[in-house]
């Protein structure tokens, strides 16, 4: 349950599924360090929640072995008709674990958020991971991708084919995003952080997300220090952290960029963050469905990201601008043009708002989940 999409999507599914059809129990691992919880979404939300203290995200062989020990006894005793898992590892260990406990075995679902497969591991551990996720999904009733991008890269990657596979997109209760002003909380005191004065007419760019090295950070450093460089009047808050916020800090200090990059940390009530900002900025090498481009996009704040995974189901031309990955000037070009017309940044921001509302909604991944189950379950209630 770190501070991501996961966590918003599996408390939503485990604490609303209508409780006169559906008993569930969420069960996660420890978060990893350095990474911010979220465990309180699951009480935000009512769902039941179970933490194994065996089960974190890092490869210890024992204490992983203890970790599938725990939820095959819990399967057995449970006796659930689905184990529906996600994420890469706690996906791995909970598949094997519904097979190996026979109580009967239930019906098996695997979400992918995204996936691992790519960029983050050499090609040795990579090609290990692709085998062993080829073995989990043999095993699998149903597949599922949050969206179309990600099942396709999963295709290609070889894992299973495309027949196997359900698009179900993120789904999150943005009512309080909704409800935000279209333009920033001067008042903020995220906003009053960064520096920024309304005379000046400084713009605060968001990048949210872990502080990892797939997320890019140093980019988003790197894109903001060109567009002041080439006369945008931009400021960058960063929130969230991560292993990496030590050596961020001192490649702003680098970069010249001084006061006008703000580390803020991890940050639990993001309606605030949004408020504060004018446009959000997404960096990443790899992503499923970027939860903080959804909930800007919900508060009516354009967005610059590059185009990775399922972003462009988030990002399209009416609702922000979408660049090559990797690609820090062509980032600093668009941060310069939304930075420059505020009216531009206005009128994205709406469309945004209006993109996002019918499509990434907790009521419809709601009623898509109920829909699978009720397929997978023979329609019985």
């Amino acid at each position: 349950m770190n501070a991501g999409g996961p966590a918003h999507h599996v408390a939503i599914l485990s604490g609303r599924l209508d409780p006169a059809r559906y008993e569930t129990l969420l069960v996660a691992g420890r978060v990893g360090p350095g990474e911010a919880s979220a465990e309180y979404l699951a009480a935000d939300h009512g769902a039941r929640l179970r933490t194994l203290a065996a089960l974190g995200p890092e490869i210890q062989p024992l204490a992983d072995l203890r970790a599938l020990g725990a939820l095959v006894r819990l399967i057995r005793r449970l006796r659930p008709e689905i184990v529906h898992t996600h994420t890469a590892k706690a996906g791995f260990l909970g598949r094997l674990a519904a097979v190996l406990a026979r109580s009967p075995r239930p019906r098996i679902v695997h979400t992918y958020h995204g996936h691992v497969l790519e960029g983050y591991f050499g090609p040795a551990k990579a090609g290990l991971y692709r085998g062993l996720e080829r073995l989990a999904a043999r095993v699998s009733d149903t597949l599922v991708g949050v969206s179309q991008a990600t099942v396709d890269d999963l295709v290609r990657l070889g894992i299973a084919r495309a027949e196997r596979f359900r698009v179900i997109p993120l789904g999150l209760v943005l009512d309080a995003f909704l409800a935000l002003d279209e333009r920033p909380d001067e008042t903020s005191p995220l906003r009053r952080a960064t520096g920024a004065r309304a005379d000046a007419g400084d713009v605060v760019v968001t990048i949210s997300g872990r502080l990892a090295p797939i997320k890019r950070v140093e980019l988003a450093l790197e894109s903001v220090a060109l567009a002041r460089a080439a006369g945008a009047p931009v400021r960058l808050l960063v929130v969230g952290d991560g292993e990496l916020r030590p050596e961020l800090e001192a490649q702003a200090t680098e970069l010249g960029l001084g006061g006008a990059v703000t580390f803020a940390g991890f940050q639990s009530d993001m309606p605030s963050v949004v408020a504060a900002t004018d446009i959000a900025l997404l960096t990443s090498d790899n992503e499923g469905t970027p939860v903080a481009l959804i909930e800007a996009a919900a508060g009516a704040r354009p967005a610059v990201a590059v185009d990775v995974g399922g972003v462009r189901h988030v990002v399209e031309p009416a609702t922000g601008r979408l660049c090559p990955p990797g690609d820090a000037r062509a980032l600093a070009a668009a941060l310069g043009e939304l930075a420059g017309d505020e009216a531009l940044r206005r009128r994205l921001g709406r469309e945004a708002r209006e993109h996002v509302l019918g499509r990434f909604g907790a009521e419809r991944l709601l009623a898509d989940v109920d829909a699978l189950y009720a397929s997978l379950l023979g329609g019985r209630s």
